[in-house]
């Protein structure tokens, strides 16, 4: 690999080990030697890091890194871009990157795959940085691309509020979609209208089965982003228009459905996908990060979008985040700050 002239990189550093899986007390501050990147790799000195739901599944035992992965924590990062791997040439040394990682975020320094790293947009800082990749990278996969959300249609995200929630939000309204959400209280609902939604709908005091049918008179959202999985599945699919696509990203409540009417499904031409983002290849996410690049950066760098960040912790207080995000007290996205 490359190395800047003159910069001396440690042999070791500090991240965040998971002693067995657990309740965020099994995360503490270790050492580790920093990691080499590959050809077609960048190390990165590591500025800030999201965290994630995967993080938190992962922390639990119950979404174990695919293979070849780092096991260390953390899918998202923002920081500089410190040595090369012998075929990486998109990026030179000192570069401020934020990337997609495939593990390891939760470091002082990472590597990530060349093409699945983003110049910080205009004007933003480490932290906001940081704040782009996971949820960016799926939305656009899965609302845009699954879901092939157009200019004019309607689309229900549910869990507004989420990192993933406010980015559909904000994106699907910047397209010209009509957005709806699912939030779980009066506060997090008038912070999904802040966000881009016409209207949200209180979880836990309506049936927003009822209010999309409602709200559009009868004809349903062409689209809904969905995360909270078996027990929205039936009123996902009575609340599509026809031709509607539902995507599934997650399955909080469940992920079997106990029994499933095909009829609605096929007299109304409804789409039922999903996707997930950890276990695609490199050359899928590298094709995602153009996309965002010509599409969607254009939209950050004028200031159009922009992820709301709800707190941010030391890598120290990584186990105050993963408490955090168990809450779900939260609006928007969770990060650690690793260095200046």
């Amino acid at each position: 690999m490359s190395l800047n002239t003159g910069v001396e990189l440690p042999s070791s550093m500090n991240y965040v080990a998971c002693a067995g899986a657990g309740k965020p007390e099994v995360m503490s501050l270790a050492r580790m030697a920093l990691p080499v990147p590959a050809a077609n790799e960048v190390l990165i000195r590591v500025l800030a890091a999201g965290v994630n739901r995967p993080d938190v599944a992962q922390r639990l035992g119950q979404y174990p890194p695919p293979p070849g992965a780092s096991p260390v924590l953390g899918l998202e990062v923002a920081g500089i871009v410190v040595a090369r791997g012998a075929s990486a040439t998109i990026w030179q040394i000192g570069d401020r990157v934020t990337a997609l990682t495939n593990g390891g975020g939760y470091a002082q320094y990472c590597v990530a795959p060349q093409t699945q790293c983003l110049r910080w947009p205009a004007g933003y800082d480490a932290v906001a940085a940081a704040a782009l990749p996971e949820t960016y990278f799926t939305v656009w996969a899965n609302l845009f691309q699954r879901g092939v959300l157009r200019a004019g249609e309607r689309a229900l995200v549910h869990g507004g509020t989420s990192g993933i929630g406010v980015t559909a939000l904000q994106l699907g309204a910047a397209f010209g979609a009509t957005m709806y959400a699912t939030a779980g209280s009066e506060e997090k609902c008038a912070a999904c209208r802040r966000y881009g939604a016409a209207d949200a709908f209180n979880y836990r005091t309506a049936d927003f089965g009822a209010e999309i049918a409602r709200v559009t008179n009868g004809a349903g959202v062409d689209v809904i982003l969905d995360m909270v999985g078996a027990p929205y599945f039936k009123r996902n699919i009575q609340s599509l228009a026809r031709d509607g696509r539902l995507v599934s990203i997650a399955f909080l409540g469940g992920a079997v459905v106990d029994s499933v009417e095909l009829a609605p499904i096929m007299t109304r031409r409804l789409t039922v996908t999903g996707s997930t983002m950890r276990p695609r290849s490199t050359a899928e996410k590298a094709a995602i990060a153009a996309e965002l690049e010509a599409c969607v950066w254009p939209l950050l760098d004028r200031g159009l979008c922009r992820p709301p960040v709800h707190a941010t912790f030391s890598i120290g207080e990584a186990a105050a985040a993963h408490e955090l995000m168990e809450s779900s007290a939260h609006v928007g996205k969770i990060m650690l700050k690793v260095a200046d």
